[in-house]
């Protein structure tokens, strides 16, 4: 093969063990082929283990992927190597290889055959009394096109049904002829993989007309075949084999939940049922790759199905980049993550909603999209549905939904309204490194300043917002020791709404004696940063800092805060005009608190 050469450069380099201390007694493996993609490897490993016996995959470091044969005592394997070198079956440059080469097994899926003991040979040994007496063509390595009797004298099969031979002995005529009876359906299905092996790009018809005929000549020539333009029987069935690897390498198979009532196709091997949580079956990752199944089982009505449509959009499983669509009795939900894609979708039938969700790794979109178009083509609905009532002894958790963890934001904090068209002010921390930034969890919102000396981004909502209360801030120094209170989501939003930290102010300048910073004799936790700090009047004097990091570590009560100045020219350099405050005398601690509520934003951040 043509990357052959480079992973066994590859091995020459893991292999640090003098040939002297390579014994006829090693268990050694018979190495076919190399990849640099580990698709390819897979897909290359499917296909040989329709013909060949005890193939195996394993990573060879240096991101090749190895197949191999085996594993065998050396004189086996010596044996393996001249029988399938001589009938055709591997490439001619395939060698020797040790385990001590190898790193993790990737197929068979989840097998781990270097602790295996060396299997016995597929092929018998050329000294065999019967082949060499009764066969004037004994040496197999020297016979391209064994007769029959040469085969069954020197060929032992293996307890699976034997593989058959990859040598193709069918002419040009006699592959017209098996061709002219395939069906339409099946002369359509070849033109499909030659498309999607990128050959074909015209009609899907069934007629092997010149465009059809080039393209299967450029698929021969393309796998070392002579280019004929007619594809004989083993022909074809290697193009479909190669068509079909993807969903083959996963174990695509029907199933039917009976308690669901949902029968499709599914990546069997690489999921397996694990419990009922309505409106869920969940099938787990069992395999590898980390794939997901969910089934979507439950009795309603059009508004169950939109408030699932609502619900899944919160839920980890479900990315929040990518396109959505609701219409009529059904949904789509496709979220693009930085790990996985998910797929789900839904459609109410007589009061019954039923339908599932593909959680699959990224990096992997071919074998996803066609694993995918057979799971929406096998779906089927079958009597029954989950009860609601089902799985109600689950064990309970705040950031679960039928045993699915809640999307969490990267980070929560504090933030307020400074202007009536929903303008914000919170800590630059609440903005840094998002893919997005949204304020209660349900507006979007953009930065269009931020100030890093001053600690202080400002927010701008994509839709228009129309804030309960906003604030105003003061123009002159608050005197020292003031009472004032930071209102802030001190645990990023888990209680629902702000919280008032009351406490004094302690100086009118920073640490290092910073005019446009204020230090608060108040304990605050990480969710109040961002948060204004208010006067007894309801006036906004500043904005709470985060607490410093690195190796200063402030004392339990002392926080820092932007004092409103300083707010005031940031906010200048945008646009925005925020409105004063000039009441002086107390307010009740009520108003204080509905003030606070109005004004006091959750300011989220999003990977």
């Amino acid at each position: 093969m043509k990357n052959l050469f480079a992973a066994i450069m590859v091995l020459l380099t893991l292999t640090a063990t003098s040939a002297a201390a390579q014994t006829s007694d090693d268990t050694v493996w018979v190495q076919i082929e190399a990849h640099p993609s580990l698709r390819v490897a897979q897909e290359r490993a499917q296909l040989y283990s329709g013909v060949l016996a005890d193939v195996n995959g394993f990573a060879l470091g240096g991101s090749w992927y190895g197949i191999v044969l085996g594993p065998y005592t050396r004189a086996d394997a010596e044996r393996v190597l001249e029988v399938y070198r001589a009938q055709q079956q591997i490439p001619q440059d395939s060698f020797i290889a040790f385990s001590r080469n190898f790193g993790q097994q990737y197929w068979p899926v989840g097998a781990n055959a270097l602790t295996q003991a060396p299997a016995t040979a597929p092929v018998a040994e050329s000294a065999a009394p019967v082949a060499v007496e009764e066969t004037p063509v004994a040496p197999v390595a020297e016979t391209p096109a064994p007769q029959p009797q040469v085969e069954t004298a020197v060929v032992v099969a293996p307890p699976a049904p034997a593989p058959a031979p990859m040598v193709d002995t069918e002419s040009p005529a006699e592959a017209r002829r098996t061709e002219a009876a395939l069906s339409a359906e099946e002369r359509k299905a070849l033109q499909v993989a030659l498309a999607s092996a990128g050959f074909y790009n015209s009609s899907i018809d069934g007629a092997f007309g010149a465009g059809t005929r080039r393209s299967m000549g450029e698929w021969q020539s393309f796998n070392g075949l002579e280019p004929t333009g007619v594809l004989t029987t083993m022909q074809r069935k290697m193009l479909m084999d190669q068509y079909n690897a993807p969903i083959l390498s996963v174990g695509m198979a029907s199933h039917t939940d009976a308690q669901a009532g949902i029968r499709m196709d599914i990546p069997a091997a690489e999921v397996a049922f694990s419990r009922y949580e309505p409106p869920f079956a969940h099938y787990d990752s069992t395999g590898s790759l980390g794939v997901r199944v969910l089934l979507i089982s439950q009795p309603g009505d059009r508004n169950t199905l939109y408030g699932l449509y609502d619900i899944m959009q919160t839920l980890e499983i479900v990315p929040l980049e990518g396109p959505r669509s609701k219409s009529g009795d059904s949904f789509t939900l496709e979220g693009r993550g930085r790990d996985f894609v998910s797929y789900t979708e839904a459609t109410l039938e007589g009061g019954e909603i039923k339908g599932f969700t593909l959680i699959w790794p990224t990096g992997d979109e071919e074998r996803r999209e066609r694993v995918l178009t057979a799971m929406k083509s096998s779906f089927a609905r079958v009597p029954g549905v989950l009860d609601p009532a089902a799985g109600a002894d689950s064990e309970q958790h705040i950031d679960l939904v039928s045993g699915l963890e809640v999307r969490r934001p990267k980070v929560s904090r504090s933030g307020f309204y400074i202007d009536p068209k929903g303008t914000i002010v919170t800590t630059i921390e609440a903005v840094q490194q998002c893919s997005r930034i949204t304020v209660e969890q349900d507006h979007r919102a953009e930065v269009v300043a931020t100030d890093e000396g001053l600690g202080v981004a400002v927010l701008r909502p994509t839709d228009p917002l129309a804030p309960i209360a906003v604030a105003k801030l003061r123009e002159d120094t608050l005197r020292l020791q003031s009472e004032i209170a930071v209102s802030g989501y001190s645990y990023e939003g888990v209680l629902g709404g702000p919280t008032l930290t009351f406490g004094t102010l302690a100086d009118v300048k920073g640490l290092n004696g910073e005019a446009e910073q204020q230090r608060l004799a108040l304990a605050s936790l990480p969710g109040d940063a961002g948060g204004p700090v208010i006067d007894i009047s309801g006036g906004v004097v500043g904005m709470l800092l985060p607490a410093p990091t690195g190796n200063r570590v402030l004392p339990e009560n002392v926080s820092l805060a932007t004092d409103a100045t300083a707010l005031r020219a940031l906010l200048a350099s945008v646009g925005v005009t925020p409105q004063d405050s000039s009441d002086r005398g107390a307010i009740s601690p009520d108003e204080l608190n509905r003030l606070a509520d109005g004004m006091t934003v959750l300011v989220s951040c999003w990977d």
